[in-house]
């Protein structure tokens, strides 16, 4: 069955045998989600590029609260803000480290050990000097976050908005099948 005006929902003849992927299912899809619900392309393009780098701040635990207050501040699209910071959660581990060596080096600040066998013998010896030490290296490392992100989120943004404008065109000439309700993506 074709989609139609009448019937929007159908799905596209062989679609029944395509597998997507994972980032297909849970980054492409709620994209094209938004954009057929009316989001623009030029503010959903803001919003992921605010997720993504909000998204790789060295604060851990700290990105879906901030992601939220900035989304609401800069009325910006929550779902997709949303969407680009927890694709990057994985990068957001790996880059907390390098962003507290390059920090320390920027600010002229010890460098952290690595080791665990150092920071042990740290908490054990001055643990309020190890806890002063560790909120600086963490806030040196969030201060050259906040400065790459305030260079990177316009790049990101506006690399985006030709490829979602693009998008919405197919979108809006149905290039893409809406998967129905009836059909179980694999998991």
């Amino acid at each position: 069955m074709q989609p139609s005006e009448s019937n929007p929902d159908a799905i596209l003849p062989g679609a029944h045998g395509v597998h997507h992927n994972w980032l297909y299912r849970r980054v492409a899809l709620p994209v094209l989600a938004l954009l057929r619900m009316g989001a623009s392309p030029e503010k959903l393009a803001w919003s992921i590029a605010v997720g993504l780098l909000i998204g790789i701040n060295p604060i851990l635990g700290s990105t879906t609260v901030l992601c939220l207050a900035v989304a609401f501040v800069l009325r910006l699209n929550i779902a997709a803000s949303q969407l680009g910071n927890h694709v990057v959660y994985p990068l957001e581990i790996i880059l907390v480290i390098p962003f507290i060596r390059v920090a320390s080096r920027v600010f002229h600040t010890a460098p952290m050990p690595l080791s665990a066998q150092q920071l042990l013998r740290a908490a054990r010896e001055s643990p309020v000097a190890l806890t002063r030490q560790l909120w600086l290296w963490e806030w040196h490392a969030f201060l050259l976050w906040a400065i790459v992100a305030v260079v990177a989120v316009p790049v990101i943004a506006l690399g985006l908005t030709p490829f979602l404008r693009r998008l919405l065109k197919r979108v809006e000439r149905h290039q893409y099948p809406v998967l129905s309700s009836t059909t179980q993506p694999l998991k």
